[in-house]
Parts: C-alpha cells; sequence; structure tokens
C-alpha cells in the first residue's frame, strides 16, 4: 500500500472516530441520532461502520452539525479521504463554525420535557441535567420556513441576503432561524453572535472584519437597532453596507423581533417630524418574515407525526398545549402562567412592579432594590404588616425557582465580565430579568394601570438615567406631572439629553416657555437631533424661518437624512428650487430616496411636469421604484391619463409592482388574459400578489367562475391568502350562497381568520343560528374571535342583547374589542346611554380606549359637549393621546384656555403630533371670525 493510500485510509479512521466519540459524548443511539441528523439509520449506520465506503459530504455534514462537531474539521478530513487539496478556513475573522455552536447559546428557548423523560439523564452536582435534554425537540416546518429557506439557499448559492422574523414572544423565532442554517453548516459556514462587551460595541467594531460565508445572528434585533437614534443609525449603516459589499460576499443576516418593535421600527413619521427609523425601516423593508403565534392544524399533524414517530417533548407538548400554542408550552409559558396567577402576596407584588417597569421603559436588567422599594405601593397595609423581615430573599427564592429547564418569572441577570479590550466598567449592582411572557402578558393585562407612588419614588432612588427618562415621558402621559418632572430633572442632571427634552416639554406645558427653550437648545448642543427638529418646529410655528433652517441644517449635518429631506421641503416652499433640489439629492444618496419622491410631488402639484419626472428618474435610479408611480396616480386625479399611462408604464419598466398590477387589469379589461396573467405574475415575482386577485375579481364578474378560482390559487400561493374573500363577497352579493361558503372555506383553510365569520354569518341570516354559534364558539376555541365578534353585532341588531353581550366578551376575552366598541356604538344610538358607557369602558379596560373617543363624538355632534368631554377625560386619563387633543379643544371652546394648552402639550409631548397645531389654527379662526 503506498503512502497515499494509508493517509486516506487514516483520515477515514479519523473521521469515524469523531463522530462515534460525538455520539457517546451526546448519548444518543444510532436511531436517535438518525432522527436527530434527519438522516436514514442505515445511512448513519454504514457512515460509523469501519467496513463500508467513505460516507458522502452531505451526510458528514449533517452528523456534525446533530453531534455539535466542528463539521469544516470534519468535512476536511472527508477532503484528505479522496486526496482533495484543502484551503485552510479563515484566522482571526468573526465567528465560528456552525456546528460548534449550542442552540442554546444563541438564545434558542429550552424546551419542555415530559416528567419521566429525565430518567436516564445525568445530573452535574449541582442537580442540573444534562445530556439527552439537551436534543432539541424534532422541528416542525411552517410556511414562514419556505420564505426563509428561499433566503438562506440564496445565500448559499452567492447571494448575501438579510431575514428577520417577527413573531410574539416564545413562537419559535429563534429556532426557525437555527433550522434554516443547517444547510450552510453542512457546507461549513460560519456564524457570528455579537454580543460581548455589549451587542452594539461588537456589531460596530467588527461586523467590517466578518468573512464571506457568515451568518451574523442578530436575534432580539431591537437590542441592535432600537438603542438611541445615532447608535441605531451607525449600526444600521454598517449592516446595510457588509451585506451590499460584493467584493466581500456572500453573507446571510437573520434577525427576531417581537411585533410591537418590528411596527415601530416600520411606521412612517408624522409629517414634518423626526424620522428616527429611517434607516432602519428601509434596511428592514421587504426583509421581514411574519410568524404566527399558533400552530395551524397541518403544522398540529405534522408535529403528531413526529411524536408518533418516538419525539417525546412533542408529544408531551401536543397533550397539555393550548389553542395550538405548542411552541410557548415547550418554552415553559403555561407553568409561568400557574406560578404567575398563584403567587403570593409579596411574588404578586414584586412580579408587578417588574410588570410594569418593562412596560413604561425599564430597561431588561431590573434592580432588586427598585423592585424591593416599590412594592409597597402595591400592597394594602394589612397586606404591607404582615410582610415578615426576610420577605424579599423569601420572595426572590420563589419567584426565581425555574420551570421546565431554565424559565422563571424572574431570574438573575450576572453582568458578564468586561472584555480585554472594553473600556467600560461593568455594573454590580444586583438586578432581575422578568420573563419574556409574562413580561408581554402583563403588558396586555395591564396596560391602562398606573403604578402607584411607591413604583416612582423607586424609581428616583434606584433607576439611571435612560430609564428615568423613559419613566418621565410614561408619568406625564399618565398625568403623574409632579412625578414627571422630577423624573426627568434627575435624569437631565446626569447628562442624559433625552431627558432634557422631556423636561424641555414638561416645562412647556406647565407655561415656562422660555425655559422650555433653553433645555431644548441644551440637548441640542449635545448632539440631540430630536432637540434640533423641535426647535426647528418652534422656529417655524414663530415664523422665524431662518433660525428653523439652521437647526434642520445642524440635524441634518449630525448624520439625520431625513432634516436633509425637511430641508428640501424648505427650501421648495420659499421658492429656492435649486438648493431643494441638492437637499433631496443629498437625502438620496444618505439612504432616503422619498426626498426626492415628495420633492417631485410638490413639483408635479406646482405643474412643474417635466421637472418633476426628472426627479423620479433620480428616485428610480436610486432604487425607489415607487416615485413614478407616485406622480401617475396624482397626474391621472389631475385629468392627464395620457400623462399618467406614461408614466405608469414607466415605473414597470423599472420593476413596480403597483404599476404591473395596473397594467395587468388595463389588458384584462381589453380582452387580452394572456398578457395580463404575464404582467401578473412579474408583479408577483416583485412582492405585489395582488394582481392575480384583481385578474380574478375581474374575470368572476365577467362569469368566469374557474378561471377565476384558479387565479384566486395563484394569488394564495404567491402570498395574497385573502383572494378567495375576496371573490366570496362577489358570489355571495350574485346569489350564489353555497359557492361563496365553499370559496370561504378555501380561504380559512389558507388560515384566513374572517373567512370563518363569513360563513358563521351566513348561516346565521339563513336562519341556521345552531350552526351559526357552533361555528364561531369552535374558531374562538382556536384563538380566532372574528366570528363570535360577527355575531355578536348580529345578535344585537336583532333585539338579542343578552346573545350579544355573551358573544361580546367570548371576543374580547379572545383578543378582539371590536364586538364591545361596536354594541357601545348601536347601544348610543339606540338611546341607552348607560348601556353604551358600559360597554366602552369594558373596551377600554380591554386595551381600546378609542371607543370611548367614538362616543365622544357622537354626543358632541349632537350637543352634549359635557358628556363628550367625560368620556374624552376619562380615555385622556388612560393615556389616549387623541383624547387629550379633542378634549384639548373641547375645554378651550369652554374658555378654559389653561387647561386646554396643557392638554394639548401633553398629547403633543406623547406622540399626537398635530393636536397644538389643531388648537392654534381652531384659535387663529375664532380671531378671523371677530
Amino acid at each position: 500500500m503506498d503512502t497515499g493510500e494509508a493517509h486516506n485510509r487514516d483520515a477515514l479512521a479519523e473521521l469515524r472516530h469523531r463522530l462515534e466519540a460525538g455520539r457517546v459524548a451526546r448519548g444518543l443511539n444510532q436511531t436517535q441520532l438518525a432522527r436527530a441528523a434527519g438522516l436514514g439509520r442505515t445511512t448513519v449506520n454504514q457512515a460509523l461502520s469501519t467496513n463500508a465506503a467513505a460516507p458522502s459530504s452531505d451526510t458528514v455534514g449533517a452528523l456534525g452539525q446533530a453531534l455539535h462537531l466542528d463539521t469544516p474539521a470534519l468535512l476536511k478530513l472527508l477532503d484528505a479521504v479522496h486526496g482533495r487539496d484543502v484551503t485552510p478556513p479563515d484566522v482571526g475573522t468573526p465567528g465560528k463554525s456552525i456546528g460548534l455552536w449550542d442552540p442554546h447559546d444563541l438564545e434558542v428557548h429550552p424546551a419542555a420535557m415530559p416528567p419521566a423523560a429525565g430518567s436516564g439523564a445525568q445530573t452535574d452536582r449541582g442537580g442540573r441535567r444534562y445530556g439527552r435534554l439537551a436534543v432539541l425537540p424534532a422541528y416542525v416546518r411552517r410556511a414562514h420556513d419556505h420564505a426563509l429557506a428561499t433566503v438562506v439557499s440564496a445565500a448559499q448559492y452567492g447571494r448575501s441576503g438579510m431575514a428577520v422574523l417577527v413573531g410574539s414572544s416564545s413562537t419559535g423565532k429563534t429556532r426557525a432561524c437555527w433550522e434554516a442554517v443547517q444547510p450552510l453548516a453542512a457546507a461549513g459556514w460560519r456564524l457570528w453572535h455579537p454580543f460581548d462587551p455589549t451587542r452594539t460595541d461588537a456589531v460596530l467594531a467588527d461586523i467590517g472584519r466578518v468573512a464571506p460565508r457568515t451568518v451574523v445572528w442578530l436575534n432580539d434585533a431591537q437590542q441592535y437597532f432600537g438603542v438611541g437614534e445615532k447608535t441605531s443609525e451607525r449600526i444600521s449603516a454598517a449592516v446595510h453596507s457588509r451585506l451590499t459589499d460584493g467584493d466581500r460576499g456572500p453573507v446571510l443576516i437573520l434577525g427576531t423581533l417581537w411585533p410591537e418593535y418590528a411596527d415601530a421600527f416600520m411606521a412612517l413619521p408624522e409629517a414634518g417630524g423626526p424620522d428616527s427609523y429611517a434607516r432602519i425601516r428601509e434596511l428592514l423593508a421587504g426583509r421581514l418574515i411574519e410568524l404566527p403565534d399558533s400552530f395551524d392544524e397541518a403544522a398540529i399533524q405534522a408535529a403528531g407525526s413526529l411524536a408518533a414517530a418516538g419525539d417525546q417533548q412533542l408529544a408531551y407538548a401536543l397533550g397539555h398545549m393550548e389553542n395550538g400554542r405548542l411552541t410557548q408550552f415547550l418554552a415553559g409559558v403555561p407553568e409561568l402562567l400557574r406560578r404567575y396567577g398563584s403567587a403570593s402576596t409579596a411574588v404578586g407584588a414584586l412580579l408587578h412592579a417588574a410588570m410594569d417597569a418593562r412596560r413604561l421603559g425599564v430597561g431588561a436588567h431590573i434592580p432588586v432594590a427598585f423592585l424591593e422599594h416599590a412594592v409597597e405601593g402595591y400592597l394594602d397595609d394589612a397586606e404591607y404588616d404582615e410582610l415578615s423581615d426576610d420577605w424579599l430573599d423569601l420572595a426572590l427564592t420563589d419567584v426565581t425557582r425555574p420551570v421546565h429547564g431554565r424559565y422563571a418569572p424572574l431570574r438573575r441577570a450576572r453582568p458578564r465580565p468586561a472584555s480585554p479590550t472594553s473600556t467600560s466598567p461593568v455594573p454590580r449592582t444586583e438586578s432581575y430579568r422578568l420573563a419574556d411572557y409574562l413580561e408581554q402578558h402583563g403588558r396586555r393585562r395591564r396596560a391602562r394601570l398606573c403604578p402607584p407612588d411607591s413604583f416612582w419614588r423607586a424609581a428616583l432612588d434606584h433607576l439611571g438615567p435612560k430609564d428615568l427618562a423613559n419613566l418621565a415621558d410614561a408619568a406625564r402621559v399618565r398625568n403623574r406631572m409632579q412625578w414627571a418632572e422630577r423624573l426627568a430633572r434627575q435624569a437631565a442632571a446626569s447628562g442624559n439629553s433625552d431627558a432634557l427634552i422631556r423636561l424641555a416639554e414638561i416645562r412647556g406645558t406647565a407655561g415656562a416657555t422660555e425655559e422650555s427653550d433653553r433645555l431644548l437648545q441644551r440637548a441640542a448642543d449635545h448632539g440631540n437631533t430630536a432637540a434640533m427638529f423641535r426647535l426647528t418646529g418652534l422656529r417655524e410655528l414663530e415664523q422665524q424661518f431662518e433660525e428653523a433652517e439652521q437647526f434642520a441644517r445642524r440635524a441634518a449635518e449630525s448624520g439625520d437624512p431625513s432634516a436633509l429631506a425637511h430641508l428640501s421641503q424648505l427650501r421648495e416652499a420659499a421658492g429656492k428650487r435649486e438648493d431643494a433640489e441638492q437637499f433631496a439629492r443629498d437625502a438620496a444618496e444618505a439612504g432616503l430616496t422619498s426626498a426626492l419622491v415628495r420633492l417631485a410631488e410638490l413639483r408635479e402639484q406646482a405643474e412643474a411636469h417635466q421637472s418633476a419626472e426628472r426627479l423620479c428618474q433620480l428616485a428610480a435610479a436610486a432604487g425607489d421604484t415607487s416615485a413614478f408611480m407616485r406622480l401617475a396616480v396624482m397626474r391621472e386625479a389631475a385629468g392627464a391619463k395620457n400623462g399618467a399611462q406614461r408614466l405608469y408604464q414607466r415605473a414597470a419598466r423599472v420593476g413596480n409592482a403597483s404599476a404591473l398590477v395596473r397594467l395587468a387589469a388595463q389588458r384584462e379589461a381589453v380582452g387580452d388574459r394572456t398578457g395580463a396573467e404575464r404582467l401578473a405574475m412579474r408583479a408577483a415575482d416583485a412582492g405585489q400578489s395582488f394582481a392575480f386577485v384583481r385578474l380574478a375579481e375581474m374575470r368572476e364578474a365577467a362569469g368566469l367562475h374557474a378561471e377565476a378560482e384558479k387565479l384566486a390559487q395563484k394569488a394564495v400561493d404567491s402570498g395574497h391568502r385573502f383572494a378567495a374573500i375576496r371573490l366570496s363577497a362577489i358570489r355571495q352579493a350574485a346569489g350564489d350562497h353555497e359557492g361563496a361558503e365553499h370559496l370561504c372555506r378555501l380561504a380559512s383553510d389558507a388560515g384566513i381568520p374572517s373567512a370563518v365569520a363569513r360563513i358563521s354569518e351566513a348561516r346565521e341570516q339563513a336562519g341556521d343560528s345552531e350552526g351559526a354559534e357552533r361555528l364561531a364558539l369552535q374558531a374562538a376555541e382556536a384563538g380566532n374571535p372574528c366570528a363570535v365578534a360577527r355575531l355578536a353585532d348580529l345578535r344585537e341588531l336583532s333585539g338579542d342583547h343578552e346573545g350579544a353581550e355573551r358573544f361580546a366578551k367570548l371576543a374580547a376575552d379572545a383578543g378582539d374589542t371590536s364586538a364591545l366598541a361596536r354594541i357601545a356604538e348601536m347601544r348610543e344610538f339606540s338611546g341607552d346611554r348607560t348601556g353604551a358607557e358600559r360597554f366602552a369602558q369594558l373596551a377600554a379596560e380591554a386595551g381600546s380606549t378609542s371607543t370611548l373617543v367614538r362616543l365622544a363624538d357622537i354626543r358632541e355632534s349632537g350637543g352634549d359637549a359635557d358628556g363628550a368631554g367625560s368620556l374624552l377625560r376619562t380615555a385622556a386619563d388612560m393615556g389616549d393621546t387623541y383624547a387629550m387633543g379633542r378634549f384639548a379643544i373641547l375645554r378651550d371652546m369652554a374658555g378654559d384656555w389653561r387647561e386646554a394648552d396643557s392638554l394639548a402639550r401633553r398629547a403633543a409631548d406623547a406622540g399626537n403630533a398635530s393636536a397644538l397645531a389643531q388648537l392654534l389654527q381652531l384659535r387663529k379662526q375664532r380671531l378671523e371670525e371677530h
């Protein structure tokens, strides 16, 4: 045997030795390993057998990943077996081989195990189990996994990409990301989880050094993108730069977000106001993938098959979960909620203080000293007197006792040691972290409650400047103005520029406008662009336009491209078109192409059509395909159909999906069905599956039912799940009730919550009340309250008030307060004002104060200003900023100008930017009338 053959044989022996050692270390037999790796048992047996041929690279990759071995090293041994050259891996670059990561270290939730499953597990000296219990349950793929796999596959074939999974706590976001990168693990990719010394420091320091074929792991992405305007801007720019660096690709960036953070990042700013998340919004656009809160029937059946094949964790979860919430059960949610519901008085007070702290803006790590002193106000005198001297130690021992592995209602937050390169001291304050699901539970259940005085006092004594600034906002919205000022003043004294803005707002509300102005200027001098924006607005209101431009320019020079856009509009309004265009170009180069689009719209309104089109061309060249489309809509509204048509065609040429939909409908209208479908397919490929819906509706109206259904199915397959519902409405209107119900059932199978409601409503109207009720209740039990909410409406209209109330409460309990709101309005119009107020209050307690505002509008229009004011005051005290603005106008009309000013400023400070402007406009109109 020559030397080469001996070397190959030795490499194969070493490969098998490492695989077998990994299997033994993980405590798996070959059957269990085959299941964990997604391979057949025969394949695993041959891979480990000394008498079989060498395994394939796919098999080695899958086994290495399942056993948490160094997969690239295994693949190098396999290359040596076949005599292939081995390229050394990157040295000194961030991250490590995916196969070397434990998914729990990447923040994948540990999964619950059935009570008897740990009998053969080993324990460490502290009694903690390991070995088999570290194995995750089998994975059930759902719709979001297919969307994520598309991005991962593109990365594997050389195209950098990014995806951020959006879902509530414990819905499987991080696990989905972990499963998605397994094909990359087998291909030798690395994974980098930036967190040391802090997440933001790590990203900013090292993302530029990320090597090709690396996954950047941004779990809980709000901790990277929601950490302050300047830092977020820098991180967004750095991520975008690495993502688009074609010479150093491919890379894959994966992240997760809760829905409320995604909503905040993607929300458009108020007109003329600061745009704190412009860069983040553009980075995330088209890259968000939503996860459902629960498993649908198909996913539950798939989990059942895996359970039947021997997965004990899934079998246990399927037997105990509620409403399809499988992942939440596996993460320990039911036990957490049981522990919370049965907590002792002291533990309950501790958890309520922690819940209130998190929902009002305190950071994830809550100091124990704050919790200790905050709880006083959560207990009545008798409860407080009964506390033992060691109550806090006992309560913390109870509340930190884990459920299902690592989870507990509160857990000790241990600060990481400072890295050798870190210059920031590590805080040693003892702190605790509230379980994610309890945090969200608290946000829902305690949304309208205001903490006691002890909470605010403890905050002053034990929290840092950032937390104090956030709590100052919360106190002001809840009309705790004394606490708001004290909190903001203490935070500002520590140098927090955001707190200076809060304090300025509070002092301005109190009438101290000069002090407010000075505080805003101090914040601006600290580089706070939000303060610069506010000063810009104030100077505009005072008609000091030159100074307004100066503040806007300072904000722009501090790196906020939305300020450049604002400057562009100011210059355009002043007639300085050349300057306006330059500022819009600068904003577009900084990533805010909407500045060019908005300027084009202003030119179009001024009938400068040629200039408007030129600006649209610049925007389209910068990647904003909406420019021509928006201009076309404006031109069509003005009656210039030929010019609009030309613009639609130009928008379609640069790939605008909405323009393609419109052109497809035009082809359909003239009988060119082949051309229409071709354009619809292009629109769907560009992300606008509504094109198929539009064509389906046109064919349904033409009586081509079979073709309409085929197109609707294409729409569903392309992501537009509501296509069948829209067709159903057309058939219902045409009297084809059976066909309408058939389409509703197709929509229900596609996961449309309102589909069952439509079927139930049709049954109710056909006189089958029992069938309607049965369907609605089944839907509600499955977590879909739409049907019971609609039944509540129908019962109220038919005079069955008792049935209406019962269904409305069922809907609210399932998360839909709309039925309470609609019944409140029905009762108001029927003259039952007491009943109306009762239902409005129920809706408000369930989190919807808009019902109170709507009732107030009805009463005001009927001449009952006092009744309207009472309702608006209630909604305003519960934090509804729109109600504050409306109530301000009522108080002003009643002559109470001081309270009107206070309310309008509170509303504006809390996010209703138009409240103060509306009040001033009303006063101006009254002066002109007199």
